[in-house]
């Protein structure tokens, strides 16, 4: 098993997103327009970016990589502008909030089964077992 992997691409992101919900939050608190926020949000993508870019040597693309990145920027901004508005005008609390829309995760499994045929490369037994439980706890977290 490859740990560097899992805790670059998996554990650091989980705290770094869990830490994200409730800067959400707290910025919705502090009354911030919806149209500002995100520019802000789009403030610091896009400086991790150009660090990142000016840093390292990872400089290709090509027009199909970059129209997916740019799909991709667009679904996460939605998709953030609307659990904002979830939390500023619907009053949600992000304890509540965050788990339902982190079940996403049942979205990107799926998808990548399909369309990368990754289920080739998985025990289908354990994966089910665990959207289950992702599923278990969503409902039970939204019903607290």
């Amino acid at each position: 098993m490859n740990w560097t992997g899992i805790v670059v691409g998996g554990l650091l992101p989980a705290l770094l997103y869990g830490i994200t919900g409730v800067l959400m939050k707290a910025s919705t608190q502090h009354s911030i327009g919806l149209g500002l926020y995100m520019i802000c949000a789009g403030i610091g993508v896009t400086g991790i970016g150009l660090a990142y870019f000016c840093l390292f040597q990872d400089k290709a693309a090509n027009v199909q990589s970059i129209c997916y990145a740019i799909a991709m920027g667009t679904t996460w901004g939605l998709g953030t502008l609307l659990a904002t508005i979830g939390l500023s005008h619907f009053g949600m609390p992000v304890s509540k909030l965050v788990p339902l829309y982190n079940m996403n995760t049942l979205i990107a499994v799926l998808l990548g089964l399909w369309i990368f045929a990754e289920w080739q490369h998985v025990s289908l037994v354990e994966l089910i077992t665990g959207a289950v439980l992702i599923v278990v706890g969503g409902t039970l977290v939204a019903n607290a």
